[in-house]
Order: C-alpha cells, then sequence, then structure tokens
C-alpha cells in the first residue's frame, strides 16, 4: 500500500509538471478566494500576449482591462459554453451599463471548455492597440478586472467582481514557501578607490547545506547606489580552494567565469518561475564563488566605503528544474574596435550549440526564460537572433532602446527552446558620434561590451558559449602585414561613413573564432562565420473574423440591462 501511494504520488508530481505550459509561464489569482486564476505569456517581439482564465463557475465568465478600475472606459471579453455552444466577443464600456460589442474583434479565442464547475477561456490580442475601444497592454502596472454569472444569461453580477493591479509585460512573481531563508555575499568594509573605474572581486565561500536546497529570488543589496554599476556572482571549479580579494582579473580569480547571477544599475529583484531554482548545497556545496562588483565613479569620489552585493532567497522545496545562466556574446578582450564618428556601427557575438556536446556528456537543450542584455555607454541596441538549420527562426530577445543607466534581467514572456545545433548570435548597436578615437572592448565604462546573459533550465555544466574576430583574418583583409601594422592603419584612418561601413563589412565576413567552455574551464575552439540577422515583424493586430459580427440573440437581449459597477 505504501509502494502504491508513492507512485500515485510520483505520477501526479509528474502529471503536475507536464501541464507546465511554456507559453504561460505567468500566473495570478484575481480574487482571494482563489476562485479567478488568471495565465498568460507574451512575445514582445511578435508583438502578441496570451491568456488563459479559469474561473469556478458553468456560467458567462468577463475580463478585460480598465483605465481606473471600474467599468467606464474598459476594454472587455465575455465568453462561456451555453446551450448552442461556445460564445465569445469583444466589448468596451462607456459607464456602468451592458459593455457593447466593437465592430472589430481583435480577441483572438483559441478554445472554451467547461467541465466540473469550471470555465477555461484561452484567447490571444495584439500588445498595442489595435483600435480606440482597445486598451493598449503596457509595460507599466494595469487595472485588470473580471466578473462572472451562475448561467450564461448575460446579466448583472452581483458581487462576482473584482479588480487586481498586475504589470503583465515585467512581471516578477513573488511567492513566500514557509521554510524561506537566505543569505547574503557582498563586500564587507571596502573602500572604493578614486577610479574612474574599477572592479573588485571577492572570492568566497556559500553558506554549507547538507541537502540541496534552490534558491528562488535574487536581491541586490547596494549601499552606494551612485558607484556600484552591476554585479556579477561567478563559480569557481573545484581547483580554487581560498578565500580572498583582489583586483578583478588580476590573477587566480579569472578561473572563476561561469555566471551564477547578476544585476545591472536601475534592475530590482529577480524571481524565477515556479519551474526552476538555482541549485546550492548538495553535490555543489564544495564550490567558491566569485563575486564581482562594477564600480563607475566618474567623479573620482575617494574614502566611500561599500558592502554591496545580493542577497538570496532559498527553500528546501524543490522545483522541477535546477536554473542555470549562460553567457553569450562577443569575448571581453581588447582585440576588436569601435570606431569614432559612427552613427550606428553593429558588432556580434556567436554561439553555435553544436559546440556544446564538446565539452559536456550529457548535453541537453536549453529552456531559456529570462535574460539581461549588457552594454556600455556607447550601447543603443541589443538583439539576440536564433538560427535553426541555417536559417533565422526568432529573436530570443531584443531592446531596441538599451538604457545604460537601467539594467535588469527581464522575463521573455514565455519559454523558448534553444535546441543543441542552433546558434544564437548577440548584435550590438554602438553610437559614437561624440567621440574621436577609437572605442576598444575591454572591462571600463569607456570601452565596450556586448554580451546577452541567457537564464535557463535544465542546467548544465556550462559557463560561456561566446566569439571573437579572428585577427589574422581580419589584419589580412584589411591589407596589414602584422598586428603593428594593423593597429597604426586603425590608429591613422580617416574614419568617415565609407570606412566605417567598409570596416564594419570586413567584421562581418571574415571568420570567428567560436568558444564553449563548461564548468572546469574546459573548452572547445572552432571557427565560424556570422549569419544574416533580420529584424522580425510585429504580427499585425489582431481581427477575429469568425466572431466580428457574431452575437447569440440572448446576448442582444441584454444590451440595455444596466450594470452596476463592473
Amino acid at each position: 500500500m505504501i509502494t502504491l501511494s508513492l507512485v500515485l504520488l510520483l505520477l501526479s508530481v509528474q502529471w503536475s509538471w507536464a501541464q507546465e505550459d511554456p507559453l504561460l509561464p505567468f500566473s495570478e489569482h484575481l480574487d482571494l478566494e482563489h476562485k479567478v486564476r488568471l495565465k498568460w505569456g507574451f512575445d514582445e517581439i511578435q508583438g502578441t500576449i496570451l491568456f488563459e482564465l479559469t474561473v469556478n463557475t458553468s456560467g458567462w465568465v468577463g475580463f478585460g482591462f480598465s483605465p481606473k478600475g471600474g467599468m467606464t472606459g474598459a476594454d472587455i471579453v465575455i465568453g462561456g459554453v451555453g446551450a448552442k455552444g461556445s460564445y465569445f466577443t469583444d466589448r468596451h464600456a462607456g459607464g456602468n451599463s451592458m459593455p457593447v460589442v466593437d465592430q472589430q474583434q481583435n480577441y483572438k479565442l483559441l478554445s472554451l471548455t467547461e467541465s466540473d464547475g469550471k470555465t477555461v477561456m484561452k484567447f490571444q490580442r495584439s500588445i498595442g492597440s489595435c483600435d480606440e475601444n482597445d486598451l493598449p497592454i503596457t509595460n507599466l502596472p494595469m487595472k485588470l478586472i473580471y466578473a462572472y454569472g451562475q448561467t450564461d444569461d448575460i446579466t448583472y453580477h452581483s458581487t462576482r467582481r473584482g479588480t487586481k493591479e498586475l504589470n503583465l509585460l515585467k512581471y516578477m512573481p513573488r511567492v513566500n514557501p514557509p521554510n524561506s531563508k537566505y543569505f547574503d555575499m557582498t563586500m564587507i568594509n571596502f573602500t572604493i578607490p578614486a577610479n574612474h573605474t574599477y572592479y573588485h572581486c571577492k572570492i568566497m565561500k556559500a553558506p554549507t547545506f547538507d541537502h540541496k536546497q534552490h534558491i528562488y529570488r535574487i536581491e541586490p543589496v547596494i549601499t552606494n547606489f551612485d558607484l556600484v554599476h552591476h554585479l556579477l556572482l561567478y563559480r569557481c571549479p573545484l581547483s580554487v580552494t581560498e578565500e580572498f580579494e583582489t583586483k578583478c582579473y588580476t590573477g587566480m580569480d579569472g578561473e572563476c567565469m561561469e555566471t551564477v547571477a547578476v544585476w545591472g544599475v536601475g534592475g530590482g529583484a529577480f524571481e524565477f518561475p515556479e519551474v526552476a531554482g538555482l541549485p546550492i548545497g548538495g553535490n555543489v556545496g564544495d564550490f567558491f564563488y566569485r563575486l564581482e562588483v562594477h564600480y563607475n565613479n566618474p567623479n573620482k569620489s575617494a574614502g566611500r566605503v561599500d558592502n554591496s552585493g545580493l542577497r538570496f532567497y532559498y527553500t528546501s522545496e524543490l522545483r522541477q528544474h535546477d536554473a542555470a545562466v549562460l553567457m553569450t556574446g562577443l569575448a571581453v578582450v581588447s582585440g576588436y574596435a569601435i570606431p569614432p564618428k559612427a552613427k550606428s556601427f553593429l558588432t556580434y557575438g556567436l554561439c553555435d550549440t553544436a559546440y556544446i556536446p564538446k565539452v559536456l556528456e550529457t548535453p541537453h537543450d536549453l529552456q531559456v526564460f529570462s535574460v539581461m542584455l549588457h552594454t556600455h555607454l556607447a550601447g543603443r541596441k541589443v538583439r539576440v537572433g536564433h538560427f535553426r538549420g541555417g536559417k533565422q527562426i526568432d529573436l530570443l530577445a531584443a531592446d531596441e532602446n538599451y538604457d545604460f543607466e537601467y539594467q535588469e534581467v527581464t522575463n521573455l514572456g514565455k519559454t523558448k527552446t534553444v535546441k543543441l545545433g542552433d546558434k544564437l548570435l548577440v548584435e550590438c548597436t554602438y553610437n559614437t558620434e561624440i567621440r574621436s578615437t577609437l572605442t576598444w572592448g575591454g572591462f571600463s565604462t569607456s570601452e565596450e561590451m556586448c554580451l546577452a546573459f541567457l537564464v535557463y533550465y535544465p542546467a548544465m555544466n556550462l559557463s560561456t558559449c561566446i566569439s571573437f574576430p579572428d585577427v589574422t583574418s581580419l589584419g589580412s583583409a584589411m591589407g596589414a602585414t602584422n598586428a603593428d601594422t594593423w593597429l597604426n592603419m586603425m590608429f591613422m584612418n580617416t574614419w568617415n561613413d565609407t570606412s566605417i561601413n567598409q570596416y564594419q563589412q570586413t567584421l562581418k565576413r571574415i571568420d570567428q573564432h567560436v568558444i564553449v567552455v563548461n564548468s572546469f574551464n574546459n573548452g572547445s575552439y572552432n571557427k565560424g562565420t556570422l549569419p544574416d540577422l533580420s529584424v522580425i515583424p510585429a504580427a499585425p493586430c489582431m481581427r477575429d473574423s469568425a466572431t466580428k459580427n457574431l452575437a447569440l440573440p440572448s446576448l442582444l437581449l441584454c444590451l440595455a440591462v444596466q450594470w452596476a459597477s463592473f
């Protein structure tokens, strides 16, 4: 009997995990009684958002967006399963009365079912506004409204209504497991040097746990908001066995390169989805970690003491998957340069996942759910192209208005699968019109980077997947006979639109060194070429032609019924 119970328990857990929909990663109950549950996911690149509303009723259900939380000006859908089948209409409300059916039906019904006293309505719409009766979904919190009836006779809802404010496109789940605890990994009374840019590294050990725990939330702990620009936590290989502090990238700290956590200026806390957590303790309990703090001190303030770092909330209630972070993009070294006077100069970093099996015994696909995009002061745009079978299938992530002062880990809106063999191309756009000298790749704020940190599951012992232009091919293509000649050409060149474009095209067509490194700093070094990246246009506003003029007679009869506040 005990064995049977365990088997049933395992099956129920596996079944619940199987129900996780990668297209609907976010979930909130809209009411205190948990009778109304909204799940959603979105694709900002395609410009669409997907909803699934589950309500404990066998009657009609309504959901919408409201400027102030009431009926006036609300954008609403109403649906259900009646005696004649399912019904679903896009509506708007002018006041406390029956919402009027829109002339343009811009919500697309995907499924509508009713069973066991629950109605489940799955539908999609454009993120932007399709007509004057639709409210655009923005990056700010929005007031969501709902109502439902006990029958399919759409009349006054009584108390079966409510409002909840959520930021759908910038959603960060917040859970509080009963056994939740936290620990900090920070600098301790570190005096910040009076340098414009300084990277300080601290090698330390995390708390020890007998059994594996899952970190589910990471918060920044910042004591000098005007000086701390970004934080990175790396896991060290087992060869690192001592705690110490030093200026970054001057010695042994360079061995610790497996990214575990990231934070950038302007960002806040990051919480993992319910399906995944960052592992700590157990078989990963013996590792040391490197905390890297980038201090941006343009005024060269002296004597400032800092205790900044990261706070990790963890639980023994393990989730389905271990999560991890993969660094992709352009290798951070000084062997490439961005010309001055450039309005829109492009650099590229290639991750070819076909080489992952060369450094891992049991590689697998990546389920990517969040990303942090990173450049420095000259960065204006960052895009991550996704290629499969030689063709671009998606933009994995994109920031068309990159802001150096506002960097954060953002949810993709849905879980995207990167299959082994796919290529990821990180494209960064820079503006150097006000600069008169070359901008080199490097760690200083005045130098440049082009990186994308991908947060994914299930975790692999994988550190980086990056590329770098073949400098020999670059010099040869430019007519240089050696490195000194190439450097002289770069410094002496008259940079204008023509020479900038020629240099960019040369960088684009030459061979790249493609580098994949595992957690133990074992790497695979290969050659590759850059694919062509195109911007995927957003989907046009949706038109649900099947329901454009559809309204059951019972709905038409209800148009005159007065409603109280939705």
